[in-house]
């Protein structure tokens, strides 16, 4: 039975929902989806994990705290659906749990270490039900408290540990959004200093781990110089997302869609395969050789999509080209500015091109593009106010371009220098090198990419958000049709 081409866009865009970018952030059965190369960062034994904005640090956070999800990621990761999971910090407020970010910054203030207010969140975690042991009343109370008592602290986290063994379970306290909790990089390095030390401190409790997920830019920062540190960093891992595993998740999520959307889509995967993905209680998942690059992945978005990225092969394929002009400076595409550049192509091929053959038209997928660029460069100043606040000097310039360009406008916008720009949140990392530290910054964020003959080149993901131009490539939105 041919498959209707407007029904397939009208499910991709109910698949894919309009808060697409805030992907991860309550991940449930038909969302959950694990590309082979993330298994080693939900290992207990992985204590360290570290990401770029928008790869799933906060969506692991959360499916990590469901018991539900664990469960199901316990079928492939050992053990998980034996571990109690708690949550030692998140962007989510839960002052039982953990101090939020001005609480915490006060109890530096105050004269008490990270290391144990830390601690302190630890021990709140552990303490038995109903325990007098530990006072829960004000952090202020429970971080004095470990701080003066360590004999009884180290009593309670053994007879915590000696519990889950004789359980037979395991414990893993999660910590996430650490950049949420200071301005200041020498506070900020103190608190994520600390915190490191606190999860070598559990590895004294075989039962007992600690899982830290990072920024990239606050993990190469001088964080891990104290004794020992080797230990944390030989179970480091990057979140990264391959070719195959974006597409995975896309149909994933395509296969889940509500009702009659998700029927049709299922219906199309089925056309293509030869067979119905596998059905796992209410949810529908891919199997193993699709999530890890079988050709079938290729012939399906080909079905979304068409051949090629024009008339013919000479414009490339939409299967990578999706993909690689949604990459940063190093090569990285993460799955929310996929999924967005996918439903807006959708609903752009909806409104532009209704009769096209195929549900997503290939101009529609560059507009996907313009899309995805905006909420990256959103993100980027969400974490980085300092990039917007530089690169919107540079609109209407083309790339790639020789330093000196740039630095004459950013010299023209700020004569005295980068340190006389405000700054609200925290300042580019190598501030006192002047415009030679913040061109490296943007370098090692991946916002700018410095080629051989020592040209500044922009990705796409940002050329396109911040309006810089490119000859022959995506047009910004302000000057695309």
């Amino acid at each position: 039975m041919p498959i209707d081409v407007a029904s397939t866009r009208a499910a991709i865009i109910q698949a894919l929902p309009l808060d697409v970018a805030e992907h991860g952030e309550s991940p449930d059965a038909a969302t959950l989806y694990l590309p082979p190369a993330h298994m080693k960062a939900l290992r207990l034994e992985c204590n360290l994990v570290v990401g770029s904005r928008g790869v799933g640090k906060s969506f692991w956070t959360a499916a990590l705290g469901s018991a539900d999800l664990r469960a199901v990621l316990g079928q492939s990761v050992r053990e998980l659906d034996r571990t109690d999971v708690q949550t030692g910090f998140a962007k989510t407020v839960s002052m039982d749990s953990y101090p939020d970010a001005a609480t915490f910054v006060q109890l530096m203030e105050a004269g008490h270490s990270a290391f144990d207010v830390w601690r302190g969140v630890v021990l709140r975690w552990l303490a038995p039900a109903g325990s007098d042991d530990v006072p829960l009343r004000r952090w202020a109370d429970t971080v004095s408290w470990v701080r003066d008592h360590p004999e009884s602290a180290a009593r309670l986290m053994q007879q915590a540990s000696q519990q889950l063994i004789a359980d037979n379970r395991w414990g893993l306290i999660v910590f996430d959004a650490l950049d949420s909790i200071s301005d200041d990089w020498g506070t900020l390095d103190n608190i994520v200093r600390d915190l490191l030390r606190v999860a070598l401190w559990l590895k004294s409790y075989p039962r007992l781990h600690a899982k830290i997920f990072l920024r990239e830019d606050q993990f190469h920062r001088s964080v891990t110089d104290f004794p020992d540190a080797s230990k944390l960093l030989t179970t480091k891992t990057e979140l990264t997302w391959a070719m195959h595993d974006l597409h995975g998740l896309l149909w994933q999520r395509l296969i889940n869609a509500p009702g009659e959307d998700g029927g049709h889509l299922r219906q199309l995967y089925a056309e293509v395969v030869e067979a119905l993905p596998l059905q796992s209680g209410e949810a529908w998942q891919l199997p193993e050789a699709l999530k890890r690059g079988a050709p079938g992945l290729r012939a399906l978005f080909e079905a979304l999509a068409g051949p090629w990225m024009g008339r013919d092969k000479r414009r490339g394929v939409p299967f990578v080209w999706a993909v690689s002009h949604l990459a940063d400076g190093r090569g990285q595409t993460s799955p929310r500015s996929f999924l967005a550049a996918i439903r807006q192509a959708a609903e752009d091929s909806r409104d532009r091109y209704p009769e096209h053959v195929v549900a997503l038209h290939y101009e529609s997928i560059k507009r996907g593009i313009q899309r995805a660029s905006e909420i990256r460069v959103d993100e980027m100043a969400e974490d980085h106010p300092w990039v917007r606040l530089f690169l919107e000097k540079l609109r209407g310039l083309n790339v790639p371009c020789e330093f000196e360009r740039i630095l004459d406008r950013w010299s023209g916008a700020f004569p005295g220098g980068p340190s006389t720009a405000p700054h609200p949140r925290l300042p580019p990392e190598h501030l006192e090198r002047g415009w030679i530290g913040i061109r490296d910054d943007l370098n090692r964020l991946g916002v700018f990419e410095l080629k051989k003959d020592g040209r500044i080149d922009m990705p796409d993901l940002y050329r396109v958000g911040f309006s810089l131009g490119r000859k022959g490539g995506v047009k910004p939105k302000t000057q695309a049709n």
